[in-house]
């Protein structure tokens, strides 16, 4: 998929990764971006079209996708985490929350813009993912197991989706300096870097970008024999 010209639809644009990659598509030549968010108020990025649009609640996502017919390449960006483990005793409202952004909330956009992608002669979907989705320290319990199930979903889209020709990405990165991880004490890419590279991705119609060198060593010890965990912060 070549970004040129190409209209996007970006969640969650209005900050962090999501308005890195609302700028970078701009300068790539994208002929339109679409920045979603909860408060359209928030996206203050030149160029771009602000979007009601939060990913919980689906008819947000029916207006969006009335609303956006010429998008050619979906980002599902927007997410949320929150620290604590499954055994806290809030961990089945936390999960369920973190699940309603992370996993439904793309769910329910796919479902939303495949067809729109379709009309449009495929297209792409690019999904935000995490090393996350592959380790669980238990640090932050259910965002890995919302990112766990998204990469899954990812997996099986790329199937779904083939017959119509729409591309589906799936980004996987460690620490990101965002306001999501900025309580943590640890080395951290910037947003710019990981865009930059999932675009250079998504142009090769790559699967899956694995963004920096973190995510690159968990991925190589998926096959090790025991259990590779991610650096504390501290």
């Amino acid at each position: 998929m070549k970004i040129e010209n190409s209209v996007v639809l970006v969640t969650g644009a209005n900050r962090g990764i999501g308005l890195a990659f609302a700028q970078a598509l701009l300068a790539r030549g994208a002929r339109k971006v679409y920045a979603g968010a909860r408060n359209p108020a928030t996206v203050t990025q030149a160029g771009v079209t602000a979007l009601q649009l939060d990913v919980t609640n689906p008819a947000d996502i029916a207006a969006a996708a009335k609303k956006t017919s010429d998008v050619t390449l979906v980002i599902n960006n927007a997410g949320v985490a929150q620290p604590g483990g499954f055994l806290a005793h809030d961990s089945e409202a936390v999960t369920r929350r973190i699940f309603e952004t992370n996993v439904f909330g793309m769910l329910n956009m796919s479902k939303a813009f495949a067809p729109v992608l379709k009309a449009n002669g495929g297209g792409a979907l690019l999904n935000v993912l995490s090393v996350a989705s592959w380790v669980n320290d238990g640090g932050l319990a259910a965002y890995s197991a919302s990112k766990s199930a998204a990469w899954s979903m990812t997996n099986a889209l790329r199937h779904e989706l083939a017959s119509q020709h729409t591309q589906v990405l799936g980004l996987h990165m460690a620490y990101v300096d965002t306001d999501l991880t900025r309580g943590f004490d640890v080395p951290k890419t910037s947003p710019e870097d990981i865009v930059q590279r999932a675009l250079d991705g998504l142009e090769a119609g790559a699967d899956e970008v694995l963004a920096d060198a973190l995510t690159q060593q968990v991925h190589q010890a998926l096959t090790a024999p025991r259990p590779f965990y991610l650096p504390q912060s501290h």
